[in-house]
């Protein structure tokens, strides 16, 4: 019935995450409210990770994207169940590693890294730093050497695939921000430069071709594309990498019209590809590195809303105003992401209006989406937005100085606060008289 099979329907006709009323967590901590499912959230991992022993032979890791949710609570997670994480900020790995997470576990990414960024990896012992550009890779061999380290690296790689993404979340492109480029030489030139450096040690390569990909294909092409790369690299220059991190962008489902390749499909058809072309080049089977992210948590969340106001307006449309908006989930006005919404003291009601779910920003933009059929729907009514586990509060903001909302956390039936909800005094903590 729903997009995430951790939401049912009570006997009193309310929407449930993972058995727990929303109305009742709605009243408990207030609204607008992250909820997560924890126990859907270790069922992803644990798929994932049941993938590569099944495919590699256990030769592999799954890095958890924690740009998609990052909180302290999240990491020790991620610990508990085996998994890697990535991280793309001085902000991410130093939450990371105050929730306890192994530092050798870690890939740290960046297109522009600073110096206190790259210093934190360092002194750390980051295990895997995926550099970005000749530029980081001359700073960071510096840096290594006053610190009397060597820099364990990847080099991200533009494969150049077409992902059949947005283009705000195409990143396997020559045209694109992040990464070096096949086609122009530059990739191979810093491979060269960086076997050469003292304080460098390149343990492997990264690609990572988009989000939100709902087919096996692009995911099979920049595999064959990184291997043959690493076949052309031991031919002609005599060193092996070791590993190959193959980054993420599985999609999931949002709306009734998605259909996302199973995780499992996935992982059998990339790992068939990538043993024929290590076959083919006649080079070992590298260590295969992952990097999911919103399949993990995105399904595992949903936010919930109380309804404040209804504005019909004839033969255009109806707006219906909730108490969060693009503060807590920017992803439609920046990409018109499609959701399903739910009204949750009624979900058991067929959906029989179209509405736009319009935020209370002063912007407006400021929508969460036009032309959604939800229940019928009232002033004061507990609204959900189902499948928000990602990008929702990681990319939330202070804009008219509104409050981040709280995440509630579920697990085996229990409810917990683990990022608390921001207050008054928090928005002006760091303002100066």
């Amino acid at each position: 019935m729903y997009v995430s099979k951790n939401l049912d329907v009570n006997a009193e006709g309310h929407l449930t995450i993972g058995g727990l009323d929303t109305v009742s967590l709605a009243k408990e901590y207030g609204t607008p409210l992250y909820v997560m499912d924890e126990d859907l959230i270790r069922e992803h991992c644990r798929s994932f990770k049941e993938s590569i022993d099944r495919y590699y032979g256990g030769a592999g890791l799954a890095c958890y994207a924690s740009k998609a949710f990052s909180c302290k609570a999240i990491y020790k997670i991620m610990n508990e169940e085996g998994m890697g994480v990535d991280v793309v900020s001085g902000g991410e790995l130093y939450t990371a590693l105050k929730a306890g997470f192994p530092m050798d576990r870690v890939c740290f990414h960046g297109n522009n890294k600073t110096d206190d960024e790259l210093a934190l990896a360092l002194e750390n012992n980051v295990g895997r730093i995926v550099v970005d550009n000749i530029f980081e890779l001359e700073r960071l061999n510096e840096m290594a050497e006053k610190q009397g380290r060597t820099a364990k690296i990847m080099f991200r790689i533009k494969p150049g695939i077409d992902a059949h993404t947005h283009n705000f979340v195409r990143t396997g492109q020559i045209d694109s921000k992040v990464g070096f480029a096949l086609e122009t030489g530059e990739a191979f030139e810093a491979v060269k430069k960086a076997i050469a450096l003292p304080h460098i040690e390149l343990v492997g390569l990264h690609c990572h071709i988009g989000s939100q990909i709902l087919d096996i294909d692009p995911f099979e092409c920049a595999a064959e594309v990184m291997l043959h790369f690493i076949g052309k690299i031991k031919k002609e220059l005599g060193y092996e990498i070791r590993d190959l991190n193959l980054g993420g962008g599985f999609g999931i489902k949002y709306t009734e019209g998605d259909n996302p390749v199973p995780y499992d499909s996935y992982m059998e058809k990339v790992s068939e590809k990538v043993k024929a072309v290590c076959a083919e080049e006649d080079i070992r089977l590298p260590y295969i590195l992952i990097e999911p992210g919103r399949s993990i948590a995105a399904p595992a969340g949903i936010t919930l809303y109380t309804v404040g106001g209804i504005k019909h307006i004839p033969n255009i449309r109806t707006y219906v105003s909730i108490d969060g908006g693009m503060c807590d989930n920017p992803r439609y006005i920046l990409y018109q992401s499609e959701y399903e919404a739910v009204v949750a003291n009624r979900a058991a009601e067929p959906r029989t209006e179209s509405v736009t779910i319009a935020g209370k920003c002063c912007e407006t933009g400021d929508l969460i989406g036009e032309g959604m059929p939800v229940q019928k729907i009232e002033v004061g009514d507990t609204l959900a937005i189902l499948a928000t586990g990602a990008y929702n509060y990681s990319m939330s903001s202070n804009y008219n100085r509104i409050p981040k909302p709280p995440v509630v956390m579920i697990k085996d039936g229990q409810s917990r606060v683990v990022v608390k909800r921001e207050t008054l005094d928090d928005i002006i903590r760091n303002d100066v008289d």
